[in-house]
């Protein structure tokens, strides 16, 4: 059952992804709420979804979900997927953009079945142009989306981000897609084809370091953990390990001076303007580090944000859920599976006062839901059974 008065309890959605960029985008959708449907294949003996449904991972991406097993390279199949898409809302899928069109998922097909439907649609290049039947991956939009030109140390090659940010962001913006595809259908009355691919996704999280080319020509490269443009802003050793400071601007500089005994370097013709900073930031970061290598991490963290500087520590994972804050922020919630018994996942970023978001129920087993779903659209269980028979689910 339903938190009452969940943001998105009203809405059905149909879900074909696989991976990690579509069910980021489900996962979006189910934990506010809407009933989601997985369709996957049936049970074969091989790993269903894109990996081993009891990992860490796995039951992370896909809570709060049903599961039908459905095959649909089968007439059978693609047509009660038809016959949940006349009662659904949106469908989502990760397909290479030629795929959906075999198995009846296209939009031109399910827009003649249901004009209300919404089709989100993620690639990995788009859906057309030179690279649109190309497979994505991750790390291979991170790499020609531009991101890892500009992450790692200057001088040290190429650099991938710790976490498959092009999978996420395509599965955020394509959440966020289907949401404003919702809000407008409740003008025109008509779904529509909503599109994004880790690529496009890429590129816009680019923001202020694309806009640099973009407006002033300027390629920008490796900074390693300097800010690029805000100095100083980066790494510093202390006596137990290191921390993250970030200055921006005179009056804040001007703070960080005082606050480490050295106000002579807010006068430092080296130092004394943000572009001297940034043309001399190797003897600026120098020179804080002999200062702060002399106490302890807290000892500065706490110094430097109580005179509005700010500073913080590098977690490690175990560091990052014990933080007092994160814990606050109920940033890890626990779930129980019928079979794994009781473990953490990730929660929503998003707070919302009246309507939170909730994990209802664990990750289903490859088909749990399959009876249940069928019951739904009228099939009694002499006809799943004939369905099981077959092949079908």
């Amino acid at each position: 059952m339903l938190p009452p008065g969940m943001p998105l309890s009203r809405f059905k959605i149909l879900d074909l992804t696989r991976v990690r960029a579509g069910p980021t985008c489900v996962r979006q959708l189910a934990d506010w709420g809407a009933d989601v449907i997985k369709i996957e294949a049936p049970p074969d003996g091989k790993e269903g979804l894109g990996g081993d449904r009891d990992n860490s991972d796995f039951q992370n991406l896909h809570r709060n979900k049903r599961s039908l097993s459905l095959n649909l390279k089968t007439n059978e199949g693609r047509e009660i997927f038809h016959k949940l898409v006349e009662r659904a809302d949106v469908v989502v899928e990760n397909y290479r953009p030629d795929v959906k069109n075999r198995l009846g998922a296209d939009y031109k097909t399910l827009s003649k079945i249901n004009e209300r439907i919404i089709l989100v649609s993620i690639s990995g290049f788009g859906q057309d142009g030179p690279y649109g039947n190309r497979a994505g991956f991750d790390q291979i939009a991170q790499g020609m989306g531009g991101l890892m030109s500009i992450t790692g140390a200057p001088g040290e090659g190429p650099m991938r981000a710790g976490i498959p940010i092009a999978d996420l962001c395509a599965g955020m913006f394509a959440a966020q897609g289907a949401m404003l595809a919702l809000l407008e259908r409740e003008v025109s009355g008509k779904g529509q084809w909503v599109r994004t691919s880790l690529l496009e996704a890429m590129v816009q999280m680019l923001d202020f370091q694309a806009a640099r080319y973009l407006k002033e020509g300027e390629v920008p490269g490796q900074a390693g953990n300097d800010h690029p443009t805000n100095i100083p802003t980066g790494v510093f050793p202390t006596s137990d390990g290191h921390i993250n400071i970030a200055v921006a601007g005179s009056v804040m500089f001007e703070r960080c001076c005082q606050a480490l005994e050295h106000p002579e370097w807010n006068s430092d013709e080296r130092f004394s303007t943000s572009a001297a900073r940034s043309k001399n930031r190797v003897q600026m970061n120098a020179v804080i580090s002999e200062v702060t290598k002399t106490n302890t991490s807290k000892h500065w963290i706490d110094l430097l944000n109580s005179v509005g500087c700010p500073a913080g520590p590098i977690n490690s994972m175990d560091q990052v859920f014990a933080d007092p804050q994160v814990q606050h922020l109920e940033m890890s919630i626990k779930i129980d599976h019928p079979r794994l018994g009781k473990f953490g996942v990730v929660n929503q970023a998003i707070k919302m006062s009246r309507t939170p978001s909730a994990i209802r129920t664990a990750t289903p087993d490859q088909g749990e839901h399959t009876d249940s779903v069928l019951a739904d659209l009228g099939y009694d269980e002499f006809a799943i059974a004939a369905l099981r028979e077959n092949g079908i689910v």
